[in-house]
């Protein structure tokens, strides 16, 4: 047995509590493998360290800066080495090969996710600019736009046992794309796992001073700390939820909580995916794999299996069949495919939750043999399949039993199976099984407004879904009412989530300074045709105004017949002055834009790239034969590539005819190069 202290790191180093501490264990052998404590730790002068060395050390970096970092991280976590060392503490939670895998590689793979949507989806720069200008004045003199800029504060991120490296980092990677420094204490019984993965990243030298501090052991007084700059981030049961969420002093400084708590979560069999049917062997399949992975600890995992009333009989045969295959024991018998609960604590409380759901279920599976391990001082619990008696039963419904454990439940028609699943009060997810669109449709769509996620499993998507129980970065996790209501992950939404959205007021000039972005009426500049300017010379607000181009019938005629496009607005006089939009013949929208590119592209090879796409693209009025049209072409965004000698810039267009009208309006996607020599350009 070990009665050292697990360290935390706060500050600029790892420093150990004092006291005696509570115990963790081996979840396989029931040995003491250590002690936590934070007696005697000063963490009011760790949130002091985040907010004033780590906030503006990671605001300081730009969004793709940030994004790199993450890339970085989540490379060396996959390194081998680190897998090695990260994988041998991970079997001792109990987990097998398959649960550190999700845990370790699919952490390191959320950092990987998060790093490239931020580069795709965010500005190589500081603000975000959230929607379109908003005109608060006929001349457009003055208006608005909405941004989001970084926090002066901390993240708090008190995670669960269960994924004690993808639960850390699944919070700490958009909460430093949002430029918040994070403060994240681990559960106790897994937090050595938490820290050694912390002490790679710390250790790396990647991270700014202060991004990043860990707290092994209670929380102390760690929230009596914080203000209204500052969030935190609960994962674990509602009961501790429920209490973080009513600390006085996080209602007193209106601190941003998001909490993701208890969640009875769903499967239901659609009423024609029976037996012999691809989906009802997919539903049989996936309910055992979430009773097994983690040993049922996810908070994703199927605890209510819903099954129509004629195929009941069939699944309860199959899945007994199924879980009567799984081998329990020690995660390093390569034969074992379900490990150990965390703990015989928690063994403790999932066999009082079996014993409640019993009060309106049957027992069809609840027993199996150990393998290489000592059943009473390990951890573990065999693989329990319950057929509930009372399919109405409160117990059934709002008792979550956090082990290997779940409820088969019949229903009679579509409209009682989404009854039935909104009793769990709100769950992460459910999943529905069937190939028949009219019956899985209206089950989606009936049981959405009690879930974070639906997954609807046929069987042309089986094979590349991610499974029911997977949540994945570009997606919301999260769920209302018992679920907690809090959101995690979702792509850009959790890095939002973290930042402060300010509506600015002003003329087109002053937004202009302050997001970075050209708004239409700011001060433009004329250094000649922009397109001769590499990425480093182009400034925001470069423009070019065109000379003019008259469209005549025979270009309209023209280009109807080389593009077959002969729509009667085009060909027809009659037919379009009858049209309460067009009122005789129009050009085509893409001649228009055709003719646009013509006046504005200059033709030499030049720093200018490519071309690769259109945004917001708007046919604002008709361009009619003989109208006049000219292009007012400005930089309105860059962003640096890093590395790749090139950058990407938008340019505000804008068509206008001979009475001033916007003719059409859109964003020109290009690809310009750098100054030679300059981010990986090459030179001569």
């Amino acid at each position: 047995m070990s009665g050292e202290i697990l360290p935390s790191y706060l500050g600029r180093q790892w420093v150990t509590g004092s006291g005696s501490g509570t115990p963790f264990v081996d979840a396989v052998t029931g040995e003491q493998l250590g002690l936590v404590s934070t007696e005697g730790l000063d963490l009011a002068k760790a949130v002091d360290h985040a907010r004033s060395i780590g906030n503006p050390a990671i605001a300081a970096l730009t969004f793709h800066e940030r994004a790199t970092i993450l890339r970085n991280i989540g490379k060396l976590l996959l390194e081998p080495d680190v897998l090695d060392r990260l994988y041998a503490l991970s079997a001792k939670t109990g987990a097998t090969i398959k649960d550190s895998w999700i845990d370790i590689d699919g952490g390191a793979g959320v950092l990987l996710a998060y790093a490239s949507k931020a580069r795709k989806e965010l500005p190589n720069s500081h603000v975000v600019v959230d929607g379109n200008f908003e005109p608060l004045s006929r001349d457009g003199s003055f208006g608005a736009v909405h941004i989001r800029t970084s926090k002066r504060g901390v993240a708090v991120q008190i995670n669960a046992y269960n994924f004690p490296v993808w639960g850390m980092l699944e919070k700490f990677a958009p909460t430093f794309l949002a430029g918040l420094p994070s403060i994240v204490k681990p559960a106790p019984q897994t937090a050595f796992l938490t820290a050694a993965a912390v002490r790679v990243m710390i250790d790396s030298g990647l991270l700014p001073e202060g991004a990043l501090q860990l707290v092994s052991g209670a929380p102390g007084d760690l929230l009596d700390h914080l203000d209204g700059q500052d969030s935190v981030a609960f994962t674990g049961s509602a009961t501790t939820g429920a209490l973080v969420k009513a600390h006085p002093n996080l209602i007193a400084k209106s601190v941003h909580v998001t909490t993701e708590a208890d969640s009875v979560n769903s499967a239901v069999l659609a009423p024609s995916a029976g037996p012999k049917t691809a989906e009802f062997d997919l539903f049989v399949a996936e309910v055992v794999s979430e009773i097994t992975t983690k040993a049922g600890q996810k908070c994703t995992a199927i605890r209510r299996a819903f099954v129509p009333e004629a195929h009941v009989d069939a699944a309860t045969s199959a899945l007994a069949e199924a879980l009567a295959e799984v081998t329990v024991g020690d995660p390093a018998n390569e034969l074992v495919t379900m490990g150990a609960l965390v703990d015989r604590e928690q063994c403790d409380r999932v066999t009082e939750s079996i014993e409640l759901l019993k009060s309106a279920s049957d027992v069809v599976i609840d027993s199996t043999n150990f393998v290489d391990v000592d059943g009473v001082r390990g951890a573990f619990v065999a693989p329990t399949l319950l057929r509930a008696t009372d399919r109405f039963a409160d117990v059934i419904h709002n008792v979550e039993a956090f082990g290997p454990v779940a409820t088969l439940v019949p229903y009679a028609s579509t409209n009682e199976a989404i009854e039935l699943v909104a009793r769990g009060n709100g769950s992460l997810v459910a999943s529905i099984y069937g190939a028949d669109p009219e019956e899985t449709a209206p089950l989606a769509l009936g049981i959405a407004s009690h879930h974070g996620r639906v997954l609807v499993v046929d069987e042309t998507m089986a094979a590349a879904s991610t499974g029911h129980g997977s949540p994945l970065p570009h997606l919301t996790h999260g769920g209302p009412g018992r679920a907690g209501g809090g959101e995690e992950l979702g792509g850009m939404r959790a890095v939002f989530s973290h930042m402060q959205r300010t509506a600015i007021q002003g003329s087109p000039a002053s937004l202009t300074a302050i997001t970075g972005e050209y708004i239409s009426g700011a001060r433009t500049t004329d250094k000649g045709h922009p397109f001769r300017l590499n990425f480093d010379q182009l400034a925001v607000g470069d423009s070019l105004t065109t000379e003019s181009r008259v469209v005549t019938a025979e270009d309209i005629a023209h280009f109807a017949d080389f593009t077959g496009d002969t729509f009667y607005a085009h060909m027809d006089e009659d037919a379009a002055a009858r049209s309460p939009i067009f009122g005789g013949i129009v050009a085509h929208g893409y001649l228009v834009l055709s003719f646009a590119a013509g006046l504005f592209v200059d033709p030499p090879e030049g720093p200018v790239l490519a071309n690769y796409g259109i945004d917001r693209l708007r046919f604002a009025t008709p361009t009619r034969p003989g109208d006049e049209i000219h292009v007012v072409l400005t930089c309105k965004r860059k962003t640096q590539l890093d590395g790749r000698g090139y950058g990407e810039v938008a340019w505000d267009t804008q068509v206008i005819n001979q009475n001033g009208e916007v003719a059409a309006a859109y964003d020109v996607l290009t690809m310009v190069a750098n100054a030679p020599g300059i981010n990986g350009a090459e030179s001569s």
